[in-house]
């Protein structure tokens, strides 16, 4: 399927209280740390220039550390730090094949992906000179100090697989390629992070799960659905920024396509689909076998942390104004959004020179004080710094 076979878009959409379909099931709670934890988070993610001036001040304004204390209620102040900082983290990589210099450049994204997962592989080596990948070493760190080691190992494999995510999708906004229904939510559940996000919950809790029970058919069906019900609401609230942006990796638009529809049709179709997935949560947590007291206790902690983790996400994608340009659509049963204006696609030779110059920033080693590395050469010395760097004995926590 193609960008091309979509409908014109109308000047609105209609979109109900998202909320309204998830918060019975779902609790909404927030962490009395918050403020505390931000304060430490904010001076952190600034010391790593990853942006600078009004974009830094922008993407702070998104409120990532209300996301975290929304979303992580019960953790203490320094694991919320920590995933505050994960937040930062991954929603400026994201932003940076999303929307950023490596939109449509899966070549790239692979180069800062192959570079990221060197520091998983290589904890205890030197963090590097790519910013992203430098954040990503400092929280590997916190989270490795307390997180049991089946956690541990969850977050390794999932990192690699929502990065791995990041190619595959560039390489389909290259090629303006749309996939079907089912396999857009099938790799949407890897792009969002879903499996990440449940390692993190069990990290903000230091929960001790054993590895038999996430292998039970009914714990991943119950995986399945949670992550679908934190992801849909997100592309529904946030598939208007990202077409405005050139991007319809979105399954408003799979649904569009594959149904032959127009776009409030899709929407409202996607909204009957997640009030339909939150019916099938319920149904798998009522087969949910006992595997005995203490892991019963553990595991109920748990999922009442994710089911707090998906609320707050849910409620964030409204409060937040990364995704509605300033509109108020909080409290409200429905609200009618104008469709964006489409960015042009050329860009102005202001506009790519900082495009430019920002890529370089990111991608970039100190060899000289006053040396920058082409991104040319990255691969060269990407693959330079991996030999460098790997340990003899390899990483204290085994991983496939």
């Amino acid at each position: 399927m193609s960008i091309q076979q979509l409908r014109p878009f109308p000047t609105h959409f209609r979109l109900k209280d998202l909320t309204n379909i998830t918060a019975p099931v779902f609790d909404f709670k927030l962490n009395p740390h918050q403020e505390t934890a931000a304060l430490a988070a904010n001076a952190w993610f600034k010391q790593r220039n990853v942006y600078n001036g009004s974009k830094q001040q922008r993407f702070l304004s998104h409120r990532f550390d209300s996301y975290a204390g929304m979303s992580f209620p019960d953790a203490d102040a320094a694991h919320l730090e920590t995933c505050i900082a994960f937040f930062f983290w991954a929603f400026s990589f994201d932003d940076l094949s999303d929307e950023g210099a490596l939109q449509s450049k899966p070549d790239a994204v692979q180069v800062g992906v192959d570079i990221s997962m060197g520091v998983l592989r290589s904890p205890d080596a030197l963090a590097p000179g790519f910013s992203y990948a430098a954040m990503l070493h400092d929280i590997w760190r916190r989270f490795r100090a307390t997180a049991s080691t089946g956690a541990c190992n969850r977050f390794f494999r999932a990192v690699e697989s929502w990065m791995q995510s990041q190619v595959e999708q560039a390489r389909n906004r290259s090629t303006d390629e749309i996939l079907s229904v089912e396999s857009f939510i099938a790799l949407r559940r890897r792009t969002i992070g879903g499996p990440i996000v449940e390692a993190m919950v069990e990290y903000s809790l230091d929960l001790q799960i054993p590895e038999y029970v996430w292998e039970h058919p009914v714990l991943q069906e119950m995986s399945k659905a949670v992550i679908d019900i934190m992801t849909w609401p997100n592309d529904l609230c946030s598939f208007n920024k990202e077409q405005a942006d050139g991007d319809f990796q979105n399954l408003v638009f799979c649904i569009m396509i594959e149904d032959d529809t127009d776009l409030q049709s899709a929407v409202d179709i996607l909204t009957d689909m997640l009030a339909q997935r939150v019916a099938d949560y319920v149904r798998y947590k009522s087969q949910l076998p006992s595997f005995g007291p203490e892991v019963d206790a553990e595991l109920a902690r748990y999922h009442k942390a994710i089911e707090q983790y998906t609320q707050g996400t849910v409620v964030w994608y409204y409060r937040s104004p990364r995704y509605f340009r300033g509109q108020d659509v909080c409290g409200m049963p429905e609200v009618t959004i104008p469709v964006y204006e489409r960015a042009t696609p050329a860009l102005s030779q202001e506009s790519a020179a900082s495009r430019k110059t920002d890529l370089y920033q990111s991608l970039s080693f100190p060899i000289f004080p006053v040396v920058q590395v082409s991104l040319l050469l990255i691969p060269i010395l990407a693959c330079l710094y991996h030999v460098a760097t790997t340990p003899v004995i390899g990483p204290r926590i085994p991983v496939p």
